[in-house]
This record gives structure tokens, sequence and C-alpha cells, in this order.
């Protein structure tokens, strides 16, 4: 899913009233995907395989026909079909090869590129290391706040997580802008509450604008 071209603005607009309201500097960034995950067609290939080998020898027992010439063939057939089948299905809907990739390893790969898109987007070169980004990959379902050595005085990981948290329920239900906002707003907030403010000899360091990425690096 991509921004409209609405939405977008919107956003980038809500991003550069925060960096004028807090003296910070943030970025916003959609990832379709961090990871191409190789492995998700191959396990459920695997998966289909032998979900029709166990249907075969089942149907082959009841039949008594285990032996016979043509009934391999259909067992090759069925087997190959299923598997290629599933595998298929896991290219083409992501919620299928969701199932075939493992959390933890998803949640890996996310922030990873997190880290990748921090230092490239030169978030770790802003004055006074106030650099903040806010990531949301989309196949994995997952959000990434990552903040410079400028907030470690003033804010806590605990609050950092409160705000990831409060994202992620909302992407988990299918609304990407909705969390976005939900992350913009929480920020702006919480940097506000602990003392942030304009800088006013402070320059725009980094562009406003929405990052989207198709991502599958």
């Amino acid at each position: 899913m991509r921004l409209t071209e609405e939405e977008q603005s919107v956003l980038s607009r809500r991003v550069a009233g925060l960096e004028a309201r807090t003296g910070t500097q943030a970025v916003a960034a959609v990832i379709g995907k961090s990871d191409s995950y190789p492995e998700a067609p191959w396990k459920a290939f695997a998966l289909g395989a032998a979900l029709a080998v166990l249907y075969s020898t089942a149907r082959s027992l009841i039949a008594h026909d285990w032996e016979a010439a043509d009934s391999a063939l259909q067992y090759a057939v069925v087997i190959l079909g299923s598997g290629a089948g599933l595998a298929l299905l896991a290219v083409l809907f992501e919620p299928v090869a969701r199932r075939f990739t493992d959390r933890r390893r998803r949640d890996l790969e996310v922030t990873q590129y997190a880290k990748a898109l921090f230092f490239d987007r030169g978030l770790d070169r802003t004055r006074g290391r106030i650099g903040i980004l806010l990531l949301v990959s989309l196949f994995e379902r997952k959000v990434v706040i990552l903040a410079d050595d400028g907030f470690e005085a003033r804010i806590e990981r605990d609050d950092w997580q409160r705000l990831t948290d409060r994202m992620t329920l909302l992407l988990s239900r299918g609304y990407v802008t909705g969390a976005l906002h939900a992350g913009v707003e929480g920020l702006e907030a919480l940097l506000l509450e602990r003392g942030y403010r304009v800088d006013e000899s402070a320059a725009d360091e980094l562009p406003n604008a929405v990052l989207q990425v198709k991502g599958e690096r």
C-alpha cells in the first residue's frame, strides 16, 4: 500500500510542524518489505508436498492399489502440484508468505533495515544529535522508532516503547496512515512534555516528505 499524494502531503506538513515546535529532526518512512524472505516459497512447497503425500498414502491404503503404476504417476502429480500451488500462493499473497517466515527473523530484518536507513538518510549527523526515524514495515507489520543520542538524557526506553506499541496496534488493524499520524502526534507530545522546544537558529536539516520504499534488499 502506497500513501496517496494527499496523505503524504498531510503527513509531511505534520512532520514539519513537529520539527518547528520541538527543534528536532524527524523522518517518517513506509517500507513495503524489509527483506525478500526467499525461504517462504520453499517452506510452502514442502508443506504442500507433505500434505499431498499423506493424502495420497491414505487414499492408496484405502483403495489397496499402492503398487499400481498409474497410481504412482497420479501421486507424483498430486504431490508436486500441491507443493507448487502452495509455493505460488506464498509468492502472490503476503498473508500466506507471512505464515512461512519466522517472526523473530522478520523483527530482526526490520530492525536492521531501519538502522541502515537511519545512517543512510543522515539521521545520525544532525546538529545536537536529535534525529528520529519512525519506520513502518508493511509486510512484517512492524514499527521501529530509532532516536539518536541527543534524546537519551530526557527520554527513556519505555517512552519509546509505548509510542511504538500505539503505532503497532493501528498498523495491525490495517491503519497505515493512522499509525503514522499517531506516531508523529505522540512523538510531538512526548518531546514537548520533556522540554524540547524550537531553536530559532536551527535549520531544517532533513526532508519532511514521507519516505516510501518498496524494500526487499
